[in-house]
């Protein structure tokens, strides 16, 4: 993060009435910059040392400029609870608006007129499903290794709020279903579309036709995939709680990709998008048959924060993207 110059901050009252002084007022055109990078760190980090390594600050000018950022905000900030430091409620609020103005003036400063991938540095951070990073972002990465050398992409698993990751700018692009992303400010493009299959072991004897019925279904016991704490469902087995289905759970697992390895050998059945499944066959022994219910296709996108849009490097990023996918839509 670049260091702003600027004059010291000064504060100056104004009266409103004669009986009723209004609260300080900042005058920002004297306010050090500087500061709000090293608040940026204290809130972040939680801690004076921590936060001067972070920007580059010995821990005695971090303390001064908490010391200074009190005083401009007439409040602690950061308070002593045991051994540790906790954030007021003001401090708290100042989090994402610090960081969006922050961020914007350094995506200004450093912002080029064009992004040219076979020569310029960039670092992208990408927050997915481990589905998405098979199908999706594998082809990518080989793509950024052939076009653009000087790219990194960071590949962050997928997470369980994933519009709080986008407007804490701790991911450029989230690749998540539209059908969970749900409504929101963030912008959005399509990607591709996927159906549910059932797998199973290949020598489960329970199911020795080519197709499952829904009774063979609901005897089986069940594998399915949840993320976080409260397991939330994947997209076919939230339709299955929906249609008030009860099943069988023998194992809940957080990765896509893990479940046709865990059934091998055993009398579990699990709902895999097909896409995934069928890269995954060679190196698994299971079997796949159609669903027994008419379970709702998925629709994987992108969503990015506005402050991006017009970006170069993030365009590419997007276009590149969108590209791959229509590549694997023509090759189905």
């Amino acid at each position: 993060m670049p260091m702003y110059r600027c004059r010291r901050q000064s504060v100056r009252f104004e009266c409103c009435d004669p009986l009723h002084r209004r609260e300080p007022v900042l005058n920002l055109r004297n306010v050090d910059l500087n500061l709000l990078v090293v608040l940026d760190a204290l809130l972040n980090e939680r801690n004076v040392s921590r936060a001067g390594e972070r920007i580059g600050l010995s821990q005695s000018a971090v303390s001064a400029a908490l010391a200074r950022l009190r005083d401009m905000f007439h409040d602690p900030l950061l308070v002593r609870v045991g051994r540790d430091l906790a954030l007021t409620r003001n401090a708290e609020e100042l989090i994402v608006p610090l960081r969006e103005t922050l961020d914007r003036i350094e995506t200004k400063l450093l912002q080029k007129p064009h992004f040219d991938p076979g020569a310029d540095v960039r670092t992208f951070s990408i927050s997915a499903s481990d589905y998405a990073g098979l199908v999706l972002l594998a082809p990518l990465v080989r793509a950024v290794a052939a076009e653009a050398p000087n790219v990194t992409i960071h590949l962050l698993p997928r997470s369980r709020d994933p519009a709080r990751i986008l407007q804490a700018n701790q991911a450029d692009l989230v690749i998540e279903p539209s059908e969970l992303f749900g409504d929101s400010e963030f912008l959005s493009a399509a990607l591709m579309s996927d159906r549910w299959l059932c797998a199973l072991d290949a020598d489960n004897p329970a199911v020795r036709e080519g197709e499952i019925t829904q009774e063979q279904f609901l005897r089986l016991p069940h594998l399915v995939y949840g993320i976080g704490r409260d397991r939330q469902l994947n997209l076919a087995d939230q339709y299955l709680a929906q249609l008030g289905i009860q099943r069988q759970i023998d194992v809940t697992v957080e990765s896509f990709l893990l479940a046709p390895f865990l059934i091998q050998g055993t009398q579990l059945v699990t709902h895999v998008l097909e896409r995934a499944a069928k890269r995954l066959i060679p190196t698994s022994s299971i079997r796949l048959v159609e669903s027994p219910f008419d379970v709702p296709d998925i629709h994987e996108a992108m969503f990015w924060h506005p402050r991006h849009t017009t970006d170069p490097g993030h365009l590419w990023l997007r276009e590149r993207l969108k590209a791959i996918a229509k590549e694997l839509d023509a090759a189905e």
